[in-house]
């Protein structure tokens, strides 16, 4: 996980701090965030499994700062792809699950005033 300097944007999810609601968004606004965060998780955990494939155990670039390191660094990366639809897995989750979002209701306009009586007499 990125410590505590991360940007308030990021797309972390995890059980402690949970989905950030935007107040005021519209149910297909909170979608696509969600989608965003899911193609997040998802490349992370492909990149991590990646990652496992140890070719040089013991060799001159193994230590456990290095891994670290490019843990950070893979979770950045995963970020950044799902923020700017790299991939596209985002927006295909969202157009999937849109389908089963109710119609959005335009807000009517407000009725029109007409405007006071002149004072000329």
């Amino acid at each position: 996980m990125i410590g505590p300097s991360a940007p308030s944007t990021s797309l972390i999810l995890s059980p402690e701090k949970g989905m950030d609601r935007t107040p005021g968004a519209t149910a297909r606004e909170e979608l696509a965030q969600a989608a965003k965060q899911f193609e997040a998780i998802f490349v992370r955990q492909m990149l991590a499994e990646a990652r496992k494939t140890h070719f040089d155990k013991d060799g001159i670039f193994s230590s456990g700062a290095l891994d670290t390191f490019r843990q950070m660094q893979d979770e950045r990366f995963a970020e950044i792809a799902a923020q700017t639809g790299a991939l596209g897995l985002a927006s295909v989750i969202e157009a999937q699950l849109a389908r089963h979002l109710p119609p959005e209701v335009p807000p009517e306009p407000a009725p029109e005033t007409p405007p006071p009586p002149s004072g000329d007499r």
